[in-house]
């Protein structure tokens, strides 16, 4: 298990052990240490109000991140994700829920390493990154019949 993260769940479907398992994976790929790492699956209203109080933006989304480090081999932040946002995305993109999820904690882990999806150059970066790392990280979607990420 992954020193200093905690998981957090509004949502029964959630696999916190797979989670871990992502996350030493992403730890090991990029080098990374955790001095805090909190992942909160919660309602889009939740995030929504978050969103709104903290970024000053009155929308849904389906994930923020807040990076408290100034060191990129040292997480110390928060990743937030809506699950009802994450279920309507699956049907956006017509994607498994779980792959959608294994898709939010990358993108959240990426932005926590300073990618960002700010501008068209940045965000084809950071996609370009991503998707490597879900392709890679597919399998841990198929342990088991069921697994829930």
């Amino acid at each position: 298990m992954v020193k200093n993260l905690q998981i957090y769940s509004e949502e029964k479907l959630i696999n916190k052990k797979s989670v871990h398992t992502l996350i030493s994976f992403l730890i090991s790929d990029f080098q990374l240490s955790i001095s805090s790492l909190s992942i909160n699956f919660i309602t889009s209203s939740g995030l929504r109000q978050i969103n709104k109080k903290y970024l000053n933006h009155d929308f849904n989304t389906d994930i923020i991140t807040f990076n408290y480090s100034d060191k990129k081999s040292k997480i110390d932040g928060e990743i937030l994700i809506s699950f009802e946002e994450a279920k309507i995305n699956t049907k956006k993109y017509k994607v498994s829920y779980n792959r959608e999820l294994l898709r939010l904690i990358i993108h959240g882990v990426l932005h926590l390493l300073d990618f960002d999806d700010n501008n068209r150059k940045n965000k084809i970066k950071m996609k370009r990154v991503e998707n490597k790392l879900i392709n890679k990280y597919n399998f841990i979607l198929l342990e088991g019949k069921e697994r829930k990420v």
